[in-house]
Parts: structure tokens; C-alpha cells; sequence
């Protein structure tokens, strides 16, 4: 595989700092990450707004943030751009840090590689592995794309060395056309959306159910008034005897 040539001077976008108590329950993150020219901006351009761009300016990574309906429901949707020069071993460590970084913000990832181009495809594997290093107890969830599937003229990947790629590495594995067919692009987003949601749907019930339900105090006043209760029908018991 080639080497992947990238700016010195590469920086991702910001990602906001918050909280984790000012998160909504809905908030999704995403991570596109792959080799340059493989076509990540303009899937994401495709999702979000219908539209397909061919060209764009050199990737310096870009934030996007949205809000998604997935099945009838509301998404605070980030996704995360990503430069397409991006080694797994730089020797850059602005590059490697806002790599893991990204990665370690991310809940989901599309790792993207067009079906023109073999070394983007052998760039999946080590992506992979990385998401998984920085996860290594998580389940997020990861989606390998083959790109470009209209230009079969040109192909240098076959359809069944990435489903093969997907079995070994445990993942799900579509190809598309970004420029040809958005619904395949929307179910590609839809799909990692969903996956994540039910990440967010399992941890929240394991909250619930690893809080123990509080024994109620005793209510002093209560107490007491049954108390008085007892004490005036003991009284009262003698009397109407007599």
C-alpha cells in the first residue's frame, strides 16, 4: 500500500466540550473516517441534504451538526469528518492525537473505501483496528462502505473481498453509489443511527436497574398518630363495657 501523503498542519475540527449531564438522551455521534478521495464529504453532504457534490477542496476535517429523523424519532446528529491522509502510525503526533481523539468521541463509525482504489481498501483493516484500541471494552458499532459502486469500469476491490473484510473484522458491510443512489446512503446513516440508539437504549436500562430502590423512611407523624389511635382505644374499651 502506498503511503498516504497529508499536511503537516492538519488539525480536526473542534469538537464542543460539554457535559455528560447536559447530553440529550437522543444525541448521536458519528465518525467517517477512510483514505482520501474515497468520497466521505460527499456521503455525508449526500445524507444530510439530498445533494450530491463531486469536488471537493482537500479534507482538513469538519464538524457537522444536524437535526435527523430516524424511524419517528428526533436526533441531535454530529458527524464527524475526517482528512482522508490519515496514517494509523504517523509520525505526526497532532495527526495521531486528533485521530484518537475523534475516535474516542465518536459512538459510531463508517470506515469508507472506494472500490476504484485498493490501498483505500487495505487502509480499513488498521482503522479498524484502531477504533477497536481505543474501544476496547465498547460496542460501538462500525459499518464498512464500499464506494463509488457505480464506476464498475474502474474497479480494483470486489464486492465479496469486502464482505469477506466485514466477516473477518465482525462488522456490517454495504457497497453504494454515493452519486447515484441516496437511498442507500440514508439507509447507510440510518442503520449506524439505530445501532447506536440501542447502544444509549441498553446502557440506560443497566443505570436503572443498578439503582436500588431507597426503603422509605418512617413518617414520624404517622407514627405518632397511629400511636394515639392505639393508646385511646385501649381508653375507651372499659368504658363501653360499662
Amino acid at each position: 500500500m502506498r503511503p498516504l501523503s497529508m499536511s503537516g498542519h492538519f488539525l480536526l475540527a473542534p469538537i464542543p466540550e460539554s457535559s455528560p449531564d447536559c447530553l440529550l438522551p437522543k444525541d448521536i455521534k458519528l465518525a467517517v473516517l477512510g483514505a482520501g478521495r474515497v468520497g466521505k464529504s460527499a456521503m455525508i453532504v449526500r445524507f444530510l441534504t439530498k445533494r450530491f457534490i463531486g469536488d471537493y477542496e482537500p479534507n482538513t476535517g469538519k464538524l457537522y451538526s444536524r437535526l435527523v429523523y430516524v424511524e419517528g424519532d428526533q436526533l441531535s446528529l454530529q458527524i464527524q469528518d475526517t482528512p482522508g491522509g490519515i496514517q494509523i502510525q504517523d509520525s505526526l503526533p497532532k495527526v495521531a492525537d486528533s485521530l484518537s481523539k475523534c475516535v474516542q468521541w465518536a459512538e459510531g463509525f463508517l470506515l469508507v473505501y472506494s472500490i476504484t482504489d485498493y490501498d483505500s481498501y487495505q487502509s480499513i483493516r488498521p482503522l479498524y483496528q484502531h477504533i477497536r484500541k481505543v474501544h476496547p471494552d465498547s460496542k460501538a458499532p462500525v459499518i464498512i462502505v464500499g464506494n463509488k459502486g457505480d464506476l464498475l469500469h474502474a474497479r480494483q476491490v470486489q464486492t465479496h473481498d469486502g464482505i469477506q473484510l466485514a466477516n473477518e473484522l465482525g462488522s456490517l458491510f454495504l457497497e453504494i453509489s454515493t452519486s447515484e443512489n441516496y437511498e442507500d446512503v440514508c439507509d447507510v446513516f440510518q442503520h449506524l443511527c439505530k445501532e447506536v440508539s440501542k447502544l444509549h437504549s441498553l446502557s440506560g436500562e443497566r443505570r436503572r436497574a443498578s439503582v436500588i430502590p431507597r426503603p422509605r423512611s418512617p413518617n414520624m407523624q404517622d407514627l405518632k398518630r397511629r400511636f394515639k389511635q392505639a393508646l385511646s382505644s385501649k381508653v375507651k374499651a372499659p368504658s363501653a363495657l360499662g
